[in-house]
C-alpha cells in the first residue's frame, strides 16, 4: 500500500508529484496523459513566471522530465473507480488496481459538447475539440469554431496557419475573448466572427460538410459550408471519478475544505480545475497541488491519516529540509 495516488497529470497533479517526492511519501502518479487542459492550449503560454513565452508542449516537457528526474512512480493509466476501504483506498485502473492510504484527485477539467445533432456522429470525422491535435488536417479548407471565449479564439489563430477561412460562431450578443486576442483575430485577415449564432446542427455525410445556425436576432436559419467544426464553448469537472466520497458544488466542481485541500471523505483530497478555485490559471494549479501535498503531509505527521507507522520516517525526512527552500 502506497502513501499517495495522484489522480491527473496536469499542472496541479505534476506538481503535486514533485512536492510529494520532496515530503518523501510513496506515491504513484495515474493519467491518461500529460498536460491536461494545457495540452489543448492552442497559442503559446506568456503568464508562466520565468518561463516567457513558451509552447503549450513544451511546458508540459519541463514538468513531465522534472517529474521523471526525481523518480516519481508514473503510470499512464485510465482511473475508473475510487472505493473507501477501512485502512484507506482502492483505485481501479483499466488494467490493474492499486491501494493508497491518500489521494489526491487532480483531474482537472473535460471540454463541455454543443449536444446538437450531428456532433458525436462526426467526432473525428470533422467535428474536433483540440485545434492542436487536429488542425494540420484542414489545410487550405474553411473551418467554424464554436465559441467566442479566449479559447475559442486561441483555436481560431492556431487554425489560421493552415485552414484558408475560420468562422467563430458566438451565441451571445458579443464575445468573451480579451480585446488583445480579438486584435489578432482581425489581423490575420481570415477569420470572421458571427456573433447571435445558436448552432442548430452539424451537417455531413461521411464527414463533416456545414454547420447550420439560427440568427437569434433576425430569427433566420443560415448554414456555412465547412469542412471541420471546434467546439470551444469551456470545460465541466472531470469530477464524476469521486463518485458519492466527495461533494459537488452547482458547477460540479468538487468541495474541499480551503485550508486543508480535503473532501468530505477523510484522506480524499483535491486540487486544481476539479475543485472549487475561483481562478482557473496553469500557475494557480500548480500552487494548489503543492499546497494540497503538504497539507497530506502534514496529516501523515500528525496521524490524521490511517497511516501511523509511516509517519515517523516523514516527519524525521523533513528536517533536512529548509522550510524556506524552493
Amino acid at each position: 500500500m502506497r502513501d499517495l495516488i495522484i489522480i491527473g497529470g496536469g499542472p496541479a497533479g505534476m506538481t503535486a508529484a514533485i512536492y510529494a517526492k520532496r515530503e518523501k511519501l510513496d506515491t504513484l502518479l495515474l493519467t491518461r496523459e500529460f498536460g491536461g487542459q494545457m495540452a489543448r492550449k492552442e497559442v503559446e503560454i506568456d503568464n508562466f513566471p520565468g518561463m516567457g513565452r513558451i509552447s503549450a508542449q513544451d511546458l508540459i516537457a519541463k514538468f513531465r522530465d522534472h517529474a521523471r528526474s526525481l523518480d516519481v512512480g508514473i503510470e499512464m493509466e485510465n482511473v475508473v473507480k475510487i472505493s473507501k476501504k477501512r485502512t484507506g483506498f482502492s483505485v481501479e485502473t483499466e488494467k490493474n488496481r492499486y491501494e493508497s492510504k491518500a489521494v489526491l484527485l487532480a483531474t482537472g477539467a473535460d471540454p463541455r459538447f454543443l449536444g446538437v445533432p450531428g456532433e458525436k456522429e462526426f467526432i473525428g470525422r470533422g467535428v474536433g475539440y483540440c485545434a492542436t491535435c487536429d488542425g494540420p488536417l484542414f489545410a487550405s479548407r474553411t473551418v467554424a469554431v464554436v465559441g467566442g471565449g479566449n479559447s475559442a479564439f486561441e483555436s481560431a489563430l492556431f487554425l489560421s496557419r493552415f485552414a484558408a477561412k475560420i468562422y467563430i460562431l458566438e451565441a451571445s450578443d458579443r464575445v468573451r475573448a480579451s480585446a488583445e486576442i480579438q486584435d489578432q483575430a482581425k489581423a490575420t485577415k481570415k477569420i470572421v466572427v458571427i456573433a447571435n449564432a445558436k448552432v442548430l446542427r452539424i451537417l455531413g455525410n461521411k464527414f463533416v460538410t456545414g454547420i447550420q445556425y439560427l440568427d437569434q436576432k433576425s430569427g433566420t436559419e443560415s448554414t456555412i459550408d465547412a469542412e471541420g467544426v471546434f467546439v470551444k464553448i469551456g470545460y465541466k469537472p472531470a469530477s464524476l471519478i469521486a463518485g458519492m466520497l466527495a461533494e459537488l458544488n452547482e458547477a460540479g466542481e468538487i468541495k474541499y475544505d480551503a485550508n486543508t485541500f480535503q473532501t468530505k471523505t477523510p484522506g480524499l483530497f483535491a486540487a486544481g480545475d476539479v475543485s472549487s478555485i475561483k481562478y482557473k490559471q496553469i500557475v494557480i494549479a500548480c500552487g494548489e497541488g503543492a499546497k494540497a501535498v503538504l497539507s497530506i503531509s502534514e496529516h501523515f505527521r500528525d496521524g490524521g491519516l490511517a497511516a501511523a507507522p509511516k509517519a515517523k520516517p516523514v516527519r524525521s525526512a523533513k528536517k533536512n529540509v529548509p522550510k524556506s527552500s524552493d
